[in-house]
């Protein structure tokens, strides 16, 4: 099964967004993240709605941040952006009436609750913020001078 990189390919495009002086366009955004500007769209919006980013349409038009990376969660993205399955794992439901697979559901999902409560719980303690503050000390360990990276592409 295939993951599912939506959580971290927005918060890349929120850092980087957080660092371009003017609006980042979809084309840009999709160029960046191999896909297409519907999809980009598609997916900016669930955060435009949430209060996160807004977008203006022109000539110099595009995305922009509207809340500072500090005060955005990474549960705030992964809820903007529909909330996607955390496992690949979980119940069988083959067999409903059969004992052993009510046991090992209830034992599967008790330990998928505890372990999603566990993870939600982590993407609410750590910002965009955080994400940025962490490139930057990896950037400057690297010694790099100059301005740093706006918008990565292939």
């Amino acid at each position: 099964m295939r993951s599912d990189s939506r959580l971290s390919r927005m918060l890349h495009v929120l850092i980087h967004m957080d660092r371009h002086q003017k609006p980042v366009t979809s084309e840009m955004i999709a160029g960046m993240l191999s896909t297409n500007p519907v999809v980009v769209r598609r997916t900016m919006a669930g955060l435009r709605d949430q209060g996160y980013v807004r977008s203006e349409k022109g000539h110099h038009g595009g995305w922009t941040l509207v809340k500072p990376l500090s005060e955005i969660a990474l549960l705030d993205v992964y809820q903007a952006i529909g909330e996607p399955e955390l496992f690949a794992i979980g119940p069988a439901s083959d067999h409903p009436e059969c004992l052993v697979e009510q046991a090992v559901n209830n034992a599967v999902g008790d330990t998928l609750r505890e372990a999603e409560a566990l993870i939600l719980a982590r993407l609410k303690a750590v910002t965009l913020g955080d994400l940025a503050g962490e490139f930057e000390r990896r950037y400057a360990k690297l010694g790099a001078s100059g301005p740093m990276p706006e918008i990565c592409s292939d």
